[in-house]
This record gives C-alpha cells, sequence and structure tokens, in this order.
C-alpha cells in the first residue's frame, strides 16, 4: 500500500508527531517522512552529546516492562496509560497479562491517528474479553481523563491503580504546569495506588543542545521539548514512596535495583521511577 494511502482523516503527514518519531527510534513503521526526518536531526543531536535517541527510547520501553510486572506481580490489575503513543511490542497490557489474569488497561493519548491505530488492533481477538480500551484525552488535563466516563466505567478508580506518564512531561515546557498536571495526578491516587513517570533529563547537557533538541520538536504538534534536572524530576513524586532504586536512568531501573546513588547521574538521558501512595 502506498504511503499516501494510508493517511488517517484528518491527519496532515508533513507535520511531524511526537507518537511517529517515538515509534521510528523504536524500529516500527508506522511514519512518515516528516517524522523520520525529525527523528534524524534528534538522533544526529544525541549522538554529539553521546546520548543516542534510539537507545534511549529502547530504555524507556524496558523501564516500562519492568515497571509493569512488577506491579502487576504485586496485584495491581488497573492501568492508565497516558500519552501512550502507538502500539508497539510488550504494551501495558501485554505485560500485565503474562503475570496477573484480569488486568484492565486503558491508553490515552491526544493524537487521534495513535487513538484510531489502537482501537484497531484492540478490535481483534487479542481484546475480545474486552479489558483494554484506547480514548482520546489530553495530558494537560487529567481531571478529564480520570473523570471520562469511558475511564470509570472501565476501571474502579476507588481501588488501587497505576497512572504512567512515560516521556510525555517533558513535551510540556512550562515547569509550572508539568509540576501543577503531575500534582493533580497525585490527588487522584489513593493508598496503595502507584505513579509510572520517565522524563527527559538534562545532565551534562549544554544550553546550545537543549534548545537545538526543542527547535526540532517546536515542529511537532507537541510544540517543543523541555528536559529537567534530578530537582525538577524528583519533585514530581513528592508525597510518593519511590520503589525499587528510585528515580535513575531508564535502561538500569530494575525492581530490586541498587539505590539511586550507585548509577550515573551526570550524562542526560531520561531517568524513570515508580511512586506509590
Amino acid at each position: 500500500m502506498a504511503e499516501a494511502d494510508r493517511v488517517p482523516a484528518g491527519i496532515d503527514p508533513n507535520v511531524p508527531s511526537v507518537a511517529r518519531m517515538y515509534d521510528y527510534y523504536l524500529g516500527g513503521r508506522d511514519n512518515f517522512p516528516a517524522d523520520r526526518a525529525a527523528a534524524e536531526k534528534m538522533i544526529e543531536l544525541g549522538l554529539s552529546m553521546g546520548a543516542d535517541a534510539r537507545q534511549l527510547a529502547l530504555g524507556n520501553r524496558l523501564f516500562l516492562s519492568r515497571a509493569v510486572r512488577m506491579l502487576a506481580e504485586a496485584g495491581v490489575r488497573q492501568f492508565v496509560d497516558i500519552g501512550a503513543g502507538l502500539p508497539t511490542q510488550d504494551n501495558v497490557h501485554q505485560v500485565a497479562r503474562r503475570h496477573i489474569a484480569g488486568s484492565r488497561v486503558v491508553y490515552v493519548d491526544s493524537d487521534p491517528s495513535v487513538v484510531t491505530h489502537a482501537r484497531a488492533l484492540l478490535d481483534g481477538d487479542a481484546n475480545a474479553d474486552g479489558e483494554v480500551i484506547a480514548v482520546e484525552g489530553d495530558l494537560r488535563d487529567p481531571e478529564a481523563i480520570l473523570g471520562d466516563p469511558r475511564v470509570t466505567g472501565h476501571l474502579d478508580l476507588a481501588q488501587p491503580f497505576a497512572v504512567l506518564m512515560l516521556a510525555v512531561l517533558h513535551f510540556i515546557p512550562d515547569d509550572a504546569e508539568a509540576a501543577a498536571i503531575v500534582a493533580r495526578v497525585r490527588g487522584r491516587l489513593g493508598p496503595g495506588s502507584f505513579l509510572v513517570l520517565s522524563h527527559l533529563y538534562t545532565g551534562d547537557a549544554t544550553e546550545e543542545a537543549s534548545r537545538e533538541g526543542s527547535q526540532i520538536y517546536s515542529g511537532t504538534a507537541a510544540g517543543g521539548l523541555a528536559g529537567r534536572d534530578l530537582a525538577g524530576i524528583t519533585a514530581f513524586f513528592d508525597g510518593l514512596e519511590l520503589l525499587g532504586p528510585g528515580l535513575v536512568p531508564v535502561g538500569d531501573w530494575t525492581a530490586g535495583g541498587l539505590p539511586g546513588d550507585a548509577y550515573d547521574l551526570v550524562g542526560s538521558g531520561i531517568l524513570g521511577g515508580v511512586g506509590r501512595r
């Protein structure tokens, strides 16, 4: 099928998409020339700083798998993945189901093409029990997401659940806005619920490199990119107990890992952590 024939209605393939760029980093095929061109610029920029964007994306995916496994083994059966992106290997529901039966998952994304693609995949026999749904929702309005009748009808949010916000908050450039978004999510977490979060870490990146990265993403629907320092990312977990090794590079995160001070937090990259209420 020609590439132009598979463009969903209402989608401009000439505008790079964060989700499709991430798909390209992971070696997927659900992307267009504009996505690949923007992604290659980020890869080139990352390599100049010693941090390959492709490896960071793969590390972030590994973190998702390990974190969801830990939660599933602890008995968590409800997951809300905000900014889920395009389906790939080892999605949340696939990981959870390997370790606990009856897991219910809601995938949320603001990109209509992502939601359409996810729903198409979920219409198959793999979701015959209807335990997984995909809804369109804006990260900037978590109350609307967690109050959506489709979400509240699918999950019992009075019981423990996990919210995943993986590699999405760095597309909220304003520090105060990003902090407020996560605070509102934390406010919805009852005892025994979890926040799984990863975020671009500035580390030793120069101001020039940070500006170049933001400029590349300014051409996407997200409109920009903002790495944050260790204190800024740690603050997202205020009031929660950090599990495992704490806040560490995503590729190094394991449920039984060493304390966070045993890891390299000098180089830029993506940090991840799991917090429990």
